[in-house]
């Protein structure tokens, strides 16, 4: 597959998610500056050092890290948002719980595994620039996926060490929804789950955005209902700085994952039937809104699956 040049004319979509994810990082930059309270640790600065690097060899087309430039990116993000998140607040998933940090990758790669399955009835993206060996391949695969569920959480945890929302002062504007009320949810997340698969291809190709939320309305009533951390118990308190965060994070994230894949060897497509000429990026446009639920499924799904696993320590 060509690769973009790395100058030359762009498309004014294009530019425009350039514009946006530029104001995105900026804010946020200066947001660290404002409120870091301790300089950024070693493995930060090696996080900076390894994406420059990663990015200047991806644009001349140097292989391998050309083809495995998303989960380079993404490992040196994450190495970035750690380091950051320890500048703020003194807390750091590598130093002070690296053993949950490495289930967490671990965990994510099933998890994602899930909508993958899903993409294969729905057919709503697919991988090009892949390499020929399988090995190689899945190789991709997996270190992308591990990647995705700690850029989403940790990315979450740095905006709430920003100081925007202060978990540790409930809002008086609270709400509790009543067990009939838990219960039409966790009805309406399966209804949502099940009816794009039981379509017809052609049909639930339209309604993968169903996808994006049915987790959540199937799994963060049972998390609440098992005393698992959940938006719903959150939200019952009057707490919201966690959902805030997160959806912050899935906006942030969405920028960052289109921006990074847009001139890549190995890549994705987005190929469902909508809005394919108002693309930013890969992505049409509308579908950046879809990052922002998908952060909240991330970590419900993951809260779930822990507690599953036994892992309650990591939440």
């Amino acid at each position: 597959m060509a690769i973009r040049p790395y100058s030359g004319y762009y498309p004014i979509m294009t530019r425009l998610g350039v514009a946006i994810t530029a104001a995105t990082i900026t804010v946020l930059v200066a947001e660290f500056l404002r409120a870091r309270k301790r300089p950024l640790p070693a493995h930060g600065w090696l996080g900076l050092v390894a994406l420059a690097g990663a990015e200047y060899l991806m644009f001349r087309g140097v292989e391998p890290v050309a083809t495995y430039f998303t989960p380079i990116a993404w490992t040196a993000y994450i190495l970035i948002a750690d380091a950051a998140l320890f500048a703020l607040s003194g807390r750091s998933w590598l130093r002070d719980r690296p053993a949950a940090l490495g289930r967490m990758a671990l965990l994510s790669i099933p998890l994602w595994l899930i909508f993958e399955a899903y993409n294969l009835r729905l057919a709503n993206w697919a991988y090009v620039g892949l390499p020929e060996n399988i090995a190689l391949r899945w190789l991709g695969y997996g270190w992308s996926f591990a990647t995705i569920t700690p850029a989403i959480l940790l990315t979450a945890e740095v905006v709430e060490a920003l100081g925007w929302f202060r978990r540790e002062e409930p809002s008086p504007c609270s709400m509790r929804i009543s067990a009939s009320g838990e219960r039409a949810m966790i009805a309406a997340g399966a209804v949502m789950l099940v009816v794009p698969v039981v379509l017809p291809q052609r049909m639930g190709a339209y309604l993968f955005g169903l996808v994006w939320l049915g987790f959540i309305f199937l799994l963060d009533p049972l998390n609440r209902r098992r005393g698992l951390p959940s938006l719903m118990g959150d939200w019952a308190e009057g707490r919201h700085a966690r959902l805030y965060a997160l959806l912050l994070a899935g906006w942030v994230c969405s920028w960052l994952w289109e921006f990074w894949n847009y001139w890549a060897t190995a890549k994705w497509l987005y190929i469902f039937p909508m809005f394919q000429k108002w693309k930013i990026f890969e992505m049409p446009a509308p579908g950046f809104l879809g990052f922002l639920p998908f952060a909240l499924e991330c970590w419900v799904m993951y809260v779930t699956a822990a507690a599953l696993l036994g892992w309650r320590r990591d939440l």
